[in-house]
């Protein structure tokens, strides 16, 4: 009787755990501070709370990752007082971003047919020169096109969304709550920091506005230094190729166009800046992979934080840059051993 009721007591604690474990919207809704950041339902609703305050994540993916960390830090030291943070969840960081916004940040989506047509593209090319002659740099599913509007992970959006294939117009999903991109705040000046890798939006009194995960540049093409200026704005734009960029991999020497769309090279915005050629702002087709690659001398964001800088600035818009490349790599190898420690 007494083994009988042992193995009961480890069933009970393992639906217990099992149950705990499960990840729904009203375990994101309900979620709040209760001494560990480690929950990821909290983990889910802090960084949705983040991107509405435009105190961008990157993706939000409900991990505790480098971009996410950054964006914590940077609403701390926007909020000011005592709610210094290191890139951690804190009470204080918590209580002030839950004041914020208390509408639910987990809600119900219908499908359209516009989110389930296509055509979408079977597979993203890896080479450049082999998205020539597409008609269109599409999504390859309807999963990757809500997941993006949505400013979401694809696998974050099927685990809220279990079964579900997101081809069928009509059907009732879960998404995240997301605030009216249109109705941000208007740029006084930005600041890339190729060091933490970050993009900074200051307002006409320069105070922080709004903050971004970014890719600046590389060691073997850097980003530029100091001062330029917004020239222009392009959405949807069409990619062109300029064998003096001279990109690894490349192989022609003749110029070439890539057809516009979400997984082209420089995604759904080209933020121009000047002076210098070729220099700009914009989007990417791969959205997780923010803040931990290279790029090619551009800043490169989340489509959907490209699209939001694009509504901030307008021509003359002034960007400062700082930090460099090779600050970037120390930044980086000293994470990966935090990592390993951990």
């Amino acid at each position: 009787m007494r083994a009988l009721g042992i193995v009961t007591a480890i069933l009970c604690l393992a639906a217990v755990s099992a149950q705990a474990a499960k990840l729904t919207p009203e375990a994101i809704n309900d979620a709040q501070w209760r001494g560990s950041a480690r929950d990821e339902a909290l983990l889910v609703k802090t960084q949705i709370l983040l991107d509405r305050a435009r105190f961008s994540p990157g993706e939000i993916d409900g991990r505790a990752g480098e971009n996410y960390q950054k964006a914590l830090a940077a609403f701390a030291e926007q909020q000011g007082g005592g709610t210094a943070s290191k890139g951690e969840l804190t009470e204080a960081v918590w209580q002030a971003l839950s004041a914020s916004s208390d509408a639910p940040v987990v809600g119900k989506y219908t499908l359209t047919d516009k989110d389930v047509a296509g055509p979408f593209l079977e597979k993203v090319p890896t080479r450049l020169e082999n998205m020539r002659g597409l008609r269109a740099l599409s999504y390859t599913s309807p999963r990757e096109r809500i997941a993006e509007r949505f400013h979401m992970s694809e696998a974050l959006l099927s685990k809220l969304n279990p079964g579900q294939r997101f081809d069928r117009s009509g059907d009732e999903i879960f998404v995240a709550q997301l605030a009216d991109q249109a109705k941000g705040p208007k740029a006084a000046s930005l600041e890339v920091d190729k060091t933490a890798q970050t993009l900074k939006v200051f307002d006409k009194d320069q105070k922080l506005a709004a903050f971004f995960p970014v890719t600046a540049g590389s060691t073997e093409k850097p980003a530029p230094s100091g001062e330029l200026k917004v020239a222009s704005v392009s959405r949807n734009p069409t990619y062109r190729y300029n064998p003096k960029y001279g990109f690894k991999g490349v192989r022609t020497k003749q110029p070439f166009k890539v057809a516009p769309g979400p997984n082209n090279p420089v995604g759904l915005v080209w933020i121009g800046l000047r002076p210098g050629e070729g220099y700009g702002i914009h989007g990417t087709p791969e959205p997780s992979k923010i803040g931990k690659t290279d790029s090619h001398g551009c800043i490169r964001l989340t489509n959907w934080d490209a699209l939001q800088v694009a509504e901030m600035v307008s021509k003359g818009t002034p960007v400062t840059f700082v930090g460099d490349e090779a600050g970037k790599r120390k930044k980086q190898k000293a994470a990966s051993r935090h990592r390993r420690r951990r």
